[in-house]
């Protein structure tokens, strides 16, 4: 019966007298399960209302903290033929170990001796410059010399032209006298002749100062001849002094460049010099990339190039290593939506491939098997795979594992807020981005917003 009717006659009759009231009737189990299923309705109900801490969960893997501690391969620096390995893979090698040897390929580096021989090239050509130094400083003594000797000949000449003014003094003087002396001759004939004719002189006393007077004029023309001579040794001696001037002058002239082409040719010698000296050096220093050695102390991971005579570029990897120092750090990648709930400094959990655990993402205290870490760098600019790169480093208190390797996958759980089950529940299914709002109000009242996420600087 429905009991739909406000009169009901299920009170004035016996169930257990009908089969078919106990065919429908309910069984015990059945209504346990009632029970049970509304107990676990209210408990799940209750449930929403517990604190959930919201959480971002990003994949990445195992690195160092510092670039020098990763992963790496050793590069041949020149182009050579593999001679002898030293190390095999897995072994531990020390910083400057060589790790293989590599032999000359290029035709121009095959001497044996070019090392000691482009340095016998530097000696040789440092002896030049050394020789055309001594040429200049002799030169340099040279033209000394010859201005010395330039100006004791200017001082004889200037004697000697001094010398010429005396001699024309004197022969000035005796020209004087001989024109005084002629005109007293010319004159004592005159007379002498005027006496003759009157009688009181002979012809003889006439004669006597005839030849007076000649002989007065012979050393006249004599002493001006003599005026002349000086005056004309007085005009070479000038012209010496000039002409002296003028062959020191070109002497001198020469001697300095001379000088200036030893010059030249030592400045040119001493290019020579530095070239061969450049040269010398990275022969020298090409002699050193013959064997490759550690840069670090490190691992041998693997060897890339396994023969004996193969041949290698400059720039191409020998063995991959890995150092044996290094500060273990985690590269996560958040999607951008998510990037700015990270801060520098933020705490982050770890599940570390190979180590179990037994988490609760929302409940944290009740997890176990987790690492903890801090963020340490946020990458400014977006990585090829649409995310950005945080790393973070280990935490001091809870070490991570010492078996832990480079290259490990690692799943990481940044921690945000608390907030009730129903709010996460409700936050998930409508898309929205976790709450990023501190927690605490500010003076007005109002949510106080996150400072921008910085990087390390």
């Amino acid at each position: 019966m429905l009991n739909i009717s406000p009169n009901s006659v299920k009170n004035r009759m016996e169930e257990s007298d009908y089969l078919s009231f106990q065919k429908i009737e309910l069984p015990a189990a059945n209504r346990m399960f009632k029970y049970w299923l509304s107990g676990t309705f209210l408990v799940l109900f209750f449930g929403l209302f517990l604190p959930w801490t919201q959480n971002i969960q990003t994949k990445g893997k195992v690195t160092t903290l510092n670039p020098g501690q990763r992963p790496q391969s050793i590069e041949a620096t020149i182009d050579g033929r593999i001679d002898k390995w030293y190390v095999r893979e897995g072994q531990f090698v020390k910083k400057g170990d060589t790790i293989a040897h590599l032999e000359e390929v290029k035709v121009d580096y095959f001497d044996t001796d070019l090392v000691d021989r482009t340095k016998q090239q530097v000696n040789a050509k440092a002896q030049t410059i050394t020789a055309y130094g001594q040429k200049a400083n002799a030169l340099d003594q040279q033209i000394q010399a010859m201005r010395q000797q330039l100006k004791f000949k200017k001082e004889q000449l200037e004697n000697k032209v001094q010398q010429t003014v005396f001699k024309i003094e004197s022969a000035q003087a005796g020209v004087k006298q001989a024109e005084i002396d002629a005109e007293i001759a010319a004159y004592q004939y005159r007379r002498t002749d005027t006496l003759y004719q009157k009688g009181i002189k002979s012809l003889t006393d006439v004669e006597g100062k005839r030849l007076k007077m000649q002989a007065t004029e012979a050393k006249l023309i004599a002493a001006k001849n003599k005026l002349a001579d000086a005056k004309n040794n007085q005009q070479i001696a000038q012209l010496d002094f000039k002409t002296i001037e003028n062959e020191y002058a070109n002497k001198i002239a020469k001697a300095q460049s001379d000088k200036f082409s030893t010059l030249s040719a030592q400045f040119d010698a001493q290019g020579s010099v530095n070239k061969l000296e450049n040269q010398y050096q990275n022969y020298l220093r090409r002699s050193d990339f013959y064997y490759v050695t550690a840069p670090q102390d490190c691992y041998i991971n693997q060897a890339l190039k396994k023969g004996i005579g193969e041949t290698v570029k400059a720039g191409e990897a020998l063995v991959t290593i890995m150092p044996a120092d290094f500060d273990l750090a985690v590269e996560l990648f958040v999607a951008p939506m998510d990037l700015p709930l990270v801060q520098i400094g933020q705490e982050v959990r770890f599940i570390f491939d190979g180590w179990p655990a037994f988490i609760f993402s929302g409940w944290p205290g009740l997890s176990f098997g987790t690492y903890h870490g801090h963020v340490m760098a946020i990458e400014n600019n977006i990585s090829k795979n649409g995310k950005y790169r945080v790393l973070v480093s280990s935490h001091e208190e809870k070490p991570w594992p010492e078996a832990l390797r480079v290259g490990s996958g690692a799943q990481g759980i940044a921690l945000l807020n608390n907030v009730p089950i129903w709010y996460e529940l409700w936050r998930q299914l409508n898309g929205f981005p976790a709450d990023f709002y501190e927690e605490g109000n500010g003076s007005d009242g109002k949510p106080k917003l996150k400072a921008p996420v910085k990087s390390l600087k």
